[in-house]
């Protein structure tokens, strides 16, 4: 861990007034929050190879023909 950061923060927090400092440490509850969600991917690598070859190359076909395609009438 980076403690000068952490000092710096601190510093900067001193400075603020009360509600913004609990708006701070609500972002920060969040931010930790979101750190924790979400699977491992070795917890995923059972499912390697669990998509046939072929349905792969339909897959990549499929994303270089439509991706990155503007339909001007969409909006």
């Amino acid at each position: 861990m980076n403690i000068p950061i952490i000092d710096e923060v601190v510093e900067q927090l001193k400075a603020m007034p009360q509600p913004l400092q609990r708006q701070v440490l609500e972002f920060v509850r969040s931010l930790v929050k979101a750190e924790i969600r979400g699977t491992p991917g070795q917890q995923l690598l059972r499912f390697a190879g669990s998509i046939p070859s072929d349905e792969l190359q339909l897959m990549r076909e499929a994303i270089e023909r439509d991706c990155e395609r503007v339909n001007v009438d969409e909006w």
